[in-house]
């Protein structure tokens, strides 16, 4: 199977979270519009994905969680009930960056410059010899000379050549779940925030370290061809709920092969927005957030459910579509979320 290549399963996740900055790149590239293209058929109807969402409450209000998928696809929507029902609930809603920063015309500068080379090197002087030859390859088909990618990173080139598989399938960052409830909220006028700027992003997307970089940009060259693959097995994942096969394809295997890149992208992030929840919840007496992340930052030991968890806050899963053993399918009242059992976790006093 594809997922039992380990060097596959570490780049996949980079390349998902990264794509959380696509707008820049999108506003940063030139583009065309397509002509000719025929309507696409009407497809069948499927049932909304099974949230990733969790409540997490103290005595007076909650904050939820909700893990998001930052390509996303048009017959992803509608969503799930339950997420309707919290973003109903929510005063606020919270994003990894704020929706103004995510939309400035100056972002676009930014990130290209983060993707640049501050040192005057460039790609070929980085990738060792067989790399660059499977690069130049790779881009020969395409039409596009390697020369073009040479003032760039191999994080930015790594990320650029996921971008174009997930949109030849589909997939677009426009319509991905953060961009979906930031155009709501703003329709509902929501106050909104962010739990990072866009230039601690943009750090952490150049933070990464360069053998890491390139161990991600040569997983890619190697299996090209198996990237789609894999994209639909971890969309898919996201789509049923499915937290174990979740956190096998993309957090475990990060952890393991890219170590530092895993410490800089996930644990340091999730340990700096802990407190910033924390607050949400301790500091209010009343209002309800609604908190929209990357999947990866809820998973797992080092995820914001169980460090919060483990500082005595209730933690229940929000899941109306889960199996009848693991949540409450009754009509919530009140309209809130359907709430699954977390396993006797106490409300913090």
């Amino acid at each position: 199977m594809l997922l039992r290549h380990p060097s596959l399963k570490r780049l996949l996740p980079c390349a998902l979270i990264l794509a959380a900055l696509t707008s820049a790149i999108a506003s940063a590239q030139d583009s065309a519009p397509v002509t000719g293209a025929k309507p696409a058929a009407a497809a069948p109807a499927k049932a909304p994905p099974v949230p990733l969402l969790w409540k997490v409450s103290d005595a007076d209000n909650a904050v939820y969680l909700l893990g998001s998928f930052h390509l996303l696809k048009s017959d992803d929507y509608p969503l799930s009930p339950d997420i309707d029902a919290a973003f109903a609930a929510a005063d606020k809603v919270v994003f990894e960056v704020p929706p103004e920063q995510m939309t400035d015309p100056g972002t676009a500068a930014k990130f290209m410059a983060a993707a640049g080379y501050g040192d005057g090197r460039t790609l070929s002087q980085v990738l060792p010899a067989d790399l660059r030859e499977k690069l130049t390859r790779l881009m020969g088909k395409q039409g596009v000379p390697v020369a073009a990618l040479d003032g760039y990173e191999p994080w930015f080139v790594n990320l650029s050549l996921m971008l174009g598989v997930s949109q030849a399938m589909g997939f677009s960052p426009q319509i991905g779940l953060d961009m979906h409830l930031m155009k709501q909220a703003a329709d509902a006028k929501k106050p909104t925030a962010g739990l990072e700027t866009m230039e601690a992003q943009l750090a952490v997307l150049d933070g990464s370290p360069m053998p890491e970089q390139i161990e991600g940009l040569r997983d890619f060259l190697d299996r090209a061809t198996e990237m789609p693959g894999m994209l639909a097995d971890m969309h898919n994942a996201w789509r049923d709920g499915d937290l174990a096969k979740l956190d096998e394809l993309t957090r475990t295997e990060m952890k393991d092969k890219s170590p530092q890149t895993y410490r800089i992208v996930n644990v340091e992030r999730n340990d700096a927005w802990v407190p910033q929840l924390a607050k949400m919840l301790d500091e209010s007496k009343k209002d309800d957030t609604l908190v929209v992340v990357g999947a990866l930052h809820l998973l797992g030991e080092d995820g914001v459910v169980e460090k919060l968890r483990a500082k005595g806050y209730k933690v229940e899963r929000v899941c109306s579509a889960c199996a009848p053993d693991t949540a409450d399918l009754a009509p919530p009242a009140e309209a809130k979320p359907a709430v699954a059992p977390a396993g006797g976790a106490k409300a913090k006093r």
